[in-house]
Parts: structure tokens; C-alpha cells; sequence
């Protein structure tokens, strides 16, 4: 029976991520929050009940891809080429000052220091100042779309800022791990992600000459389009991973370039069923499930401690000065520089990465998996304190006439399709 273990698995993610997510949002804090306990909960950490399978681990794979493709589908194309300038410099700041707290604290720490590992211990402390560069953007679209907060000036920022942010961090693991293992070549791969966004383009401009025909021909089912758009997404993920760039940055730049159909209502909602339903609880609770079982010494506490604190404060720092550098109000420099604080599964990935290649010891992987689960958890929380204001009344009745309006324009496809259905038959 144990191979049939990840359905109870499932069941199990489901209904606790759903019931947290019911008590969190009781307490008027973003359901997100309920979910990622609810995986530190279910998992090794806590109660062991839930583990961290191979099964679940590719579905929440696809859980974050379809999260960014939804941002993607979401942004307004004008608002972020507005951010373009800005999400750069707020980004490069974001990457700078984490990069060189991260360094010091290690140092100050000498953490490495009488491990048995392949790099020197400098590039060690780099390493650490590395990890503390990634920002996991999915955990912040998730909440700023439950406040309906996504399409602001912040929000836009955020978007871009982090997209940049994931290209940077490359390039910043690209030149570490190529001083630790000879056998990359830093400009090779700086080719490559240059390749990808080549190739990004062409591929959107003939998805677009191709779908647009095809549309024409077909209009009595959008379910469809649907199916295309999503193969679409997979595709552009895949190239990402081909040329070393994050599957999340190929699913977003994939949204991106279906922002403006004039069908994207429908395509969106449609992958907000699956998402809610599946994909999202899954993905967020197994961020909760990556947190085993951990035992330090009092020292390794202590860096634990600071290195949260710094991961925190340092990226207030650089991505909050970013933004008032590129003239944000103050108010929207918190909001962008709280957005930025998570690290996420990028962090994960970039850490697991390390130790493979011996830049980083198991007893520094505990304390970074700790920083990466308490940012990913107060992140929302954070969002929810900056982003409340007095316009929160306008806001929702806007959200609401929204949805009003969407409401009413499926009503009509429906019928549509009903009508041609019976004009077929």
C-alpha cells in the first residue's frame, strides 16, 4: 500500500491547508499563512505525518508555475514598462546589500570553519551572502492578489523587481559555482540566459501569428484556448530550465505575453479554479515540509537568529532605498521593500544547489531552511500591516464590480456555447 501513500498525502494537504488557511483568515491574516503551517505542522518538524515525495514535489513544482503564469496573466503590460527602470535598481540593491550582509554575518561567525569541504571558506561566506539574494515573488502574488493589491504601483514594482532579482542571483551563483567547479564556464551561461529571453520573444510572436488564425477558426469553444495557453506556459518553463533560467521567470514572461487576449478573463479564471483547488495548497505546503527535524548547538542558534534578522533588514534596506532612489513615496517604498523579504523555494534551490557542490556544510543547511520558512511566513503578514489603508472600502468595491462584470461575460460564453452546441446537433 505504500506506494498508493501520496493520495492520503494529498487528501491530508488539502483539507489541513484549507481549515489553517479558515483560521487565518479569522484572524484576518492571508489565508497563505494557514497554508505554509499547516505544512510545517504536517511535516517533519512538528508531526510527522505528511513527507516530502517525489509525487508532491513535482506537483508543487507546478503549483509555483501556474502561480507566476496567473501573475503574468494579470499584470498590465503599461504599468510594468512604466517599472521597468525602477524594478532594475530596486532589484540590483536587493541583490547588493543582502549579498554583503549574508557575507559578513558568516564571517563574523566562521561558518565552514573545520568542515571537511571542497571550496575555500571565503567562498563559503559568499555563498551564504548568495542565498540571502534570492526572492521567492510567488508568496507575494499570492497575498497582494487576496488583497487585491496586485495591480498597483507597489505590486508592479514588486513583479518586476523580482523577475530582475531571479536573473541576478543566476548570475551571482553562475560566477560562484564557477569558481568552485571549473567545469562551468560563467560565460556560457551568461550566453545562455541572454539566449533565453531571444527566444522568449520569438516564441511569443509566433504563439501569438499562429493562435490568433487558429482563434478565428474556432470560436465555439474556449475551454481550447485554454489547453494552448497552458501548453504555451509548460513550453516557455521548459526553455527557461534549458537556458539556466528559473521555470517561474519562463511561466510569467508566458502570462506576460497572453496579458493583453482578448479572452484572458476566462483563461484566467479557469486557471484560478486549478490552482485554489490543487496546485497553490500543495505548493505552499510543501515549503512547511522541506523543514525537518533540527538539532544545533547554542552558537548555530544564535546565527540562526541573525541570520533571519539580516535577511529581514537587509532587504528592507536595499530594496526600500531602491525605491525612494526611483522617487516611490514612502508608503510604497515599504510596501515594495515587505514584498521582497521572502526567500521561498528559490532559496531552497539555490542552498541544495551548494551543498552539492560543497559550498555549504549540513549543519549551515538547517539555519538557512529556518530563514527561508520564517520569511515565507511573515512576508504576508508584513504585506497585510503596509498595505491596509483607508481606501481598502474602494478597493473592495472595485474588486467587486470586477467581478461583477466577469461574472456576467462567462454568463455569455456559456451561452454561446450552449447555442452553438444546439445549432450543431
Amino acid at each position: 500500500m505504500e506506494e498508493y501513500n501520496y493520495i492520503l498525502f494529498l487528501a491530508i494537504i488539502l483539507l489541513s491547508t484549507k481549515i489553517l488557511g479558515l483560521v487565518t483568515k479569522k484572524l484576518k491574516l492571508p489565508q497563505v499563512v494557514g497554508a505554509l503551517c499547516a505544512g510545517v505542522i504536517l511535516g517533519p518538524a512538528v508531526l510527522n505525518v505528511v513527507g516530502e515525495t517525489e509525487f508532491i514535489s513535482d506537483l508543487s513544482e507546478l503549483g509555483v508555475i501556474v502561480l507566476m503564469f496567473t501573475a503574468g496573466l494579470q499584470t498590465d503590460i503599461s504599468d510594468l514598462k512604466k517599472t521597468g527602470k525602477a524594478s532594475f535598481i530596486i532589484a540590483l540593491l536587493g541583490v547588493i546589500v543582502p549579498l554583503l550582509g549574508g557575507f559578513g554575518l558568516a564571517a563574523a561567525f566562521g561558518v565552514g570553519k573545520g568542515e571537511n569541504l571542497s571550496s575555500s571558506l571565503t567562498l563559503q561566506h559568499i555563498f551564504i551572502g548568495i542565498v540571502l539574494t534570492a526572492t521567492s515573488v510567488s508568496i507575494t502574488v499570492e497575498t497582494l492578489k487576496e488583497l487585491g493589491k496586485l495591480s498597483t504601483r507597489a505590486g508592479n514594482a514588486i513583479l518586476g523587481a523580482a523577475i530582475i532579482d531571479d536573473i541576478l542571483g543566476i548570475i551571482a551563483l553562475t560566477l560562484i559555482t564557477s569558481l568552485a567547479d571549473t567545469s562551468v564556464s560563467v560565460v556560457t551561461v551568461l550566453l545562455k540566459i541572454l539566449a533565453f529571453f531571444v527566444v522568449a520573444i520569438g516564441c511569443t510572436v509566433a504563439y501569438h501569428i499562429v493562435f490568433t488564425k487558429w482563434r478565428k477558426r474556432d470560436k465555439k469553444d474556449l475551454r481550447r484556448h485554454v489547453i494552448v495557453t497552458f501548453v504555451f506556459c509548460l513550453g516557455m518553463s521548459y526553455i527557461a530550465e534549458f537556458f539556466g533560467v528559473a521555470d517561474i521567470t519562463g511561466s510569467f514572461v508566458a502570462g506576460l505575453a497572453i496579458s493583453q487576449a482578448k479572452d484572458v478573463a476566462y483563461i484566467s479564471n479557469r486557471f484560478e479554479t486549478l490552482s485554489y483547488m490543487l496546485l497553490s495548497p500543495i505548493f505552499f505546503a510543501s515549503i512547511g515540509l522541506n523543514m525537518g527535524h533540527i538539532s544545533m548547538d547554542s552558537k548555530m542558534v544564535i546565527f540562526t537568529i541573525l541570520l533571519l534578522v539580516v535577511a529581514v533588514i537587509t532587504k528592507i534596506i536595499g530594496c526600500g532605498l531602491g525605491a525612494k532612489v526611483c522617487k516611490y513615496t514612502n508608503k510604497e517604498s515599504v510596501q515594495i521593500a515587505m514584498g521582497m523579504i521572502s526567500r521561498g523555494e528559490v532559496a531552497l534551490i539555490v542552498a541544495a544547489k551548494g551543498q552539492k557542490l560543497g559550498l555549504m556544510s549540513d549543519a549551515v543547511f538547517a539555519p538557512i531552511v529556518i530563514m527561508v520558512v520564517a520569511t515565507t511566513i511573515i512576508t504576508p503578514i508584513f504585506l497585510k500591516i503596509v498595505f491596509k489603508d483607508s481606501n481598502d472600502e474602494i478597493v473592495e468595491t472595485e474588486v467587486l464590480k470586477g467581478k461583477s462584470q466577469f461574472e456576467e461575460y462567462e454568463r455569455e460564453t456559456q451561452e454561446a456555447l450552449l447555442k452553438n452546441e444546439n445549432s450543431d446537433n
